[in-house]
């Protein structure tokens, strides 16, 4: 079990009121939020080092939130996501306000369901599940390499293992495909997530995706991509949610891949950026830019390599570079990994490995036709974790034992 060593330091029960869930909207922003909350801003943004600043322009629009009041109806507690791994936590003590970010207490299951396609697989999907995210992992995962509309027959058996993370006990963060079988006139064709974080096809085949190209020609990698890791001398949890690119002053930043620009202005950490949102639920940020390419505006559409800015230091940066966001379906990735010259076909040891994990996942969806396996909805627990002391699940930082 993750260990987590946290001080106690309220003076209330979290739970002695009541805790309410929200949506974060399109468009708000985090020092907009503390002024709707009536927060103080000096101690909760204005007093943070930078690196707690930018991050609070990390928190992605719809992801939901946790509130709670005391008796007297003031604003005890906040946790806000930040990625699957990070929150903001604010919270009240001895009529002050405080910010830390503290790790996401979640659990992860291995689920799976099988189904007969009636419509089509995202309909079905939807259908059988009620999620929108199941159905677009599946589809957007057999996008490249089959013809749903042309080849699919009404009866044609769809299966699906994946792993769903649980936060509070409700499902958190979008699924991960681990294997997907899909029958289309008598043939089953199949998707695997390999150890190298790629997926394959029944042939050890890579199955083409998103082309991402480097934003900055020939410059140094200067900051890597960390969700979520712990300060050894500062004592706090940081991340660092894209690449940082060093290069010189008014070096050109092109575009990582075909898209339309959805944000183009100026913000406190992140400076002049761009937003740039790309098939396949990705979307590109390119922060601490000196100035914009002429014509680029919001709403343009851009080709993958254009120019669309400058390097610079604008913003909360210490230095000329590029900070280079991806996210997938609101998720931030590390970009590093999603970058694809050419697909590829798995050889020798490689192979083997894989054919091995193939044999296990083949078994696996062959056992869920058989039993013909339905989707379950997961039930939740009584008891909800926001924090460890040692190895115990507390739902305060006060009483151990709650």
């Amino acid at each position: 079990m993750i260990r987590f060593l946290l001080l106690f330091l309220f003076t209330t029960y979290l739970f002695a009121s009541q805790v309410e869930s929200f949506r974060w909207s399109e468009g708000k922003t985090y020092l907009m939020f503390l002024e709707e909350k009536n927060l103080p801003l000096k101690p909760l943004y204005y007093n943070l080092d930078k690196d707690e600043q930018q991050l609070t322009e990390e928190i992605i629009s719809g992801v939901t939130y946790e509130m709670s009041k005391d008796k007297n109806g003031e604003i005890s507690q906040i946790f806000i996501p930040l990625n699957d791994e990070l929150q903001i936590h604010i919270y009240k003590r001895n009529q002050e306000y405080f910010f830390e970010t503290i790790p996401i207490i979640s659990d992860t299951r291995t689920e799976a369901f099988t189904l007969k396609i009636e419509h089509s697989p995202y309909l079905d999907i939807v259908k059988e599940t009620g999620s929108a995210k199941l159905a677009q992992i599946f589809v957007t995962s057999f996008k490249h390499s089959l013809n749903f509309k042309r080849d699919l027959r009404k009866g044609d058996t769809l299966a699906m293992i994946y792993e769903q993370k649980y936060r509070l006990g409700k499902p958190f963060s979008m699924p991960s495909l681990k294997a997907a079988m899909i029958e289309m006139r008598g043939k089953k064709h199949y998707i695997y997530l390999n150890e190298d974080g790629r997926y394959y096809n029944e042939d050890a085949k890579e199955i083409e995706g998103f082309l991402l190209a480097n934003p900055v020609r020939g410059a140094r990698i200067s900051s890597r991509f960390t969700k979520r890791r712990f300060h050894p001398i500062l004592k706090k949890y940081r991340a660092h949610l894209g690449v940082d690119y060093a290069a010189s002053r008014g070096t050109p930043i092109a575009a990582a891949g075909d898209g339309r620009v959805v944000f183009m202005g100026t913000t406190r950490g992140y400076g002049k950026m761009i937003k740039i949102r790309h098939s396949d639920g990705y979307l590109t940020l390119y922060a601490h830019q000196k100035s914009f390419r002429k014509g680029i505006r919001n709403g343009s559409f851009v080709k993958k390599g254009q120019i669309i800015g400058y390097v610079g230091s604008t913003g909360l940066s210490t230095g000329p570079h590029l900070h280079f966001g991806l996210y997938k379906n609101g998720q931030a990735v590390d970009p590093l990994k999603v970058v694809q010259v050419a697909t590829k076909k798995l050889e020798g040891a490689q192979k083997s490995a894989f054919l091995k994990l193939k044999s296990e996942y083949d078994a696996s969806i062959n056992m869920h036709i058989a039993n013909e396996t339905r989707y379950a909805r997961a039930s939740t627990t009584d008891t909800v974790c926001y924090f460890y002391s040692g190895e115990s699940c507390v739902q305060d930082k006060l009483n151990p034992a709650s």
